[in-house]
């Protein structure tokens, strides 16, 4: 078995052991690899050992890997922060976009022909830097997206603070999800969780875990 062939086992089998103690089907639980900086070559081989799902969150680096990848039938998620004039060309090799965060960005990517599934992110913290919207404007932007031609809301997307216990972050989630849900009860999924805490993500609720050096390893130097 080859060393990313043995993180990848070892990733997916903490997955069935925190969704056994949350009481939950593991097979509920889409983990998305993280390939961002990492060369084609892995990703390949990825596809080898079954991954469907690609996160990636710089749009030229994605945009470039999903055409020379488009014969492994991948699904590709933007999971970065997304810049307004870059939202026409992410739309069109995405399946889904997890960082939807402010008004302006929704506008970007209205489409009438076309749909993408959507996940609007919430900023955990105090720093409007960290990406994200204000838990206090969650439910006008909710009905931006909802109104909005070309998108699919799936649900919420968040990154626990740095320092800061991760369980508590992600139950916070859960609960603003209950507030969504009463706008959209259809939007169920949270993206939330990576290499360092998905256990925590995953009993709190993670439909979606975004994993990156827990299954590809170090990045290459230099990217």
């Amino acid at each position: 078995m080859s060393a990313l062939a043995d993180r990848l086992h070892s990733v997916r089998a903490g997955i069935e052991d925190a969704a056994r103690d949350a009481g939950r089907d593991p097979g509920g639980i889409t983990t998305i690899v993280v390939t961002k900086f990492q060369p084609v070559s892995l990703i390949r081989e990825l596809a080898a050992l079954g991954v469907r799902d690609v996160g990636e969150n710089r749009h030229q680096e994605a945009q470039a890997k999903a055409a020379e990848l488009g014969d492994l039938g991948l699904r590709w998620h933007f999971v970065g922060q997304l810049q307004s004039k870059k939202a026409r060309q992410v739309r069109a090799y995405a399946s889904a976009i997890h960082s939807v965060d402010r008004e302006s960005l929704v506008d970007a990517l209205r489409s009438e022909e076309a749909s993408v599934d959507c996940f609007v992110q919430v900023n955990l913290t105090d720093d409007p830097g960290r990406g994200g919207v204000a838990p206090d404007a969650l439910e006008t932007l909710v009905e931006k997206v909802l109104e909005t031609p070309g998108l699919e809301l799936r649900g919420l997307m968040a990154v626990a603070p740095l320092g800061e216990p991760a369980r508590p972050a992600f139950a916070n989630v859960r609960t603003m999800s209950e507030r969504v849900r009463r706008l959209a009860p259809e939007a169920t999924s949270l993206s939330m969780g990576m290499s360092h805490d998905y256990r925590d993500a995953i009993l709190e609720g993670a439909t979606h875990l975004r994993i990156g050096t827990a299954i590809t390893g170090n990045r290459p130097t230099g990217g």
